[in-house]
């Protein structure tokens, strides 16, 4: 077996633990297509490493860089979302992996499902902005969609052969580092605190939004449209150890959870492998080693961002695609200095509650909601 990969997203956290699965099983696993965003430095060791038969540059500008980084090579070099569409669409591809961070790889992972392939999903907004159209497509197209989370491949997992019997999903949350803090305390708050995450080494989108919670409300909607579970099913614990990383209760009242280190590789190999396990070398698991395993109820006053997820989602349309697009430009003000941490959520709560959304929208008018909501949130926060 030799399954062929696009890697969207190749220089970031996930892109870079998908290439050590790669590297694990070189003679089954084979990169034809990287795309990057901007990390030329990165991008042209991966092309020189991986020697894939299309390298993509989403931003255009340094088209001309990475050429002159990489001078002569097989690997044909492209640029911009007509370069992304061509890597997605080489026959080669099997899977193509969406590691991208944000709504970019809404457009990217429809082109790739509208060509029949498997998705390996590691960017929760996707189908957060546009859950129905991506599920809808997958159908349409015979496609798999392959949950890279953990915790989403941990309710993969748990259903497989059974899914009919489930009667909710529990999602498992660190709780993050502030977990306790109180709003006086999280008003403190600086990147530099938010970006130290107790258990996993992520981007620094993602960081900030496992600090919120709003990384387990976008994981809620996910869940929703990955499973076709409705929202009041499906739980949020928090399990401050990181080791059970979802469970499913079914109908008879028993409950699976799937448990691991706080490693990526694993559900990455198990989307690109699925229904296969493959050994590999990793760390196990010792639950000696670990001792406690603790759960408690997430705190929704003080970290209002998960609970704005299940309205977000119960409003449906375009208010989830709100929810992430405000959540996106806030954290980005919040990283840059702009707003305090709190005021993250304040920025999602005031575009749910003030821009009107629609019920059933298609792919351009989600689009043009996203950038709506951006230029909305850039101004309230002038006047913050």
């Amino acid at each position: 077996m030799n399954k062929g990969i696009a890697l969207l997203g190749s220089t970031g956290s996930i892109g870079r633990q998908t290439l050590e699965v790669v590297d694990a099983f070189p003679e089954q696993l084979k990169i034809h297509a990287l795309v990057a965003g901007s990390n030329i430095e990165l991008l042209s060791r991966q092309i020189l490493f991986y020697k894939p038969q299309v390298a993509v540059i989403a931003d255009r500008h340094l088209l001309p860089a990475l050429q002159q980084k990489l001078g002569n090579v097989k690997t044909k070099i492209l640029a911009g979302e007509e370069g992304i569409r061509e890597a997605v669409a080489l026959p080669e591809v099997d899977i193509v992996i969406t590691a991208v961070s944000g709504v970019c790889g809404l457009r990217p992972t429809l082109e790739a499902i509208r060509l029949g392939k498997n998705i390996a999903l590691a960017n929760k907004e996707t189908l957060v902005a546009a859950g129905q159209l991506v599920m809808e497509e997958a159908r349409k197209n015979g496609v798999a969609i392959l949950p890279v989370d953990s915790e989403h491949s941990a309710i993969f997992q748990c259903l497989q052969n059974q899914a009919e019997f489930a009667e909710s999903i529990i999602l498992t949350a660190s709780g993050g580092p502030f977990r306790g803090w109180q709003k006086e305390e999280l008003s403190k708050v600086t990147p530099q605190m938010a970006l130290r995450h107790p258990n996993w080494i992520m981007g620094s989108k993602i960081t900030v939004d496992s600090a919120t919670l709003v990384n387990k409300g976008l994981e809620v909607i996910e869940a929703h449209w990955l499973f076709a579970m409705p929202l009041s099913k499906i739980e949020v614990l928090v399990h401050p150890q990181s080791i059970i990383h979802s469970l499913v209760r079914f109908r008879d009242g028993s409950m699976l959870a799937q448990l691991g280190l706080p490693d990526m590789r694993l559900p990455i190999q198990y989307a690109l492998t699925w229904p296969a396990r493959w050994e590999n070398k990793w760390q196990r698991l010792d639950l000696t080693m670990v001792g406690q395993l603790t759960f408690e109820k997430p705190d929704y006053d003080n970290f209002p961002g998960l609970k704005l997820a299940y309205q977000a989602g119960l409003a449906g349309g375009t208010a989830p695609c709100i929810y992430n697009a405000a959540n996106e430009k806030a954290v980005q003000l919040f990283l840059a200095g702009r707003i305090g941490f709190t005021q993250i959520s304040e920025l999602i709560e005031y575009s749910l509650d003030t821009i009107e959304h629609s019920s059933n929208p298609e792919l351009e008018e989600i689009l043009t909601t996203d950038l709506k909501v951006r230029e909305i949130v850039e101004r309230r926060a002038e006047v913050l």
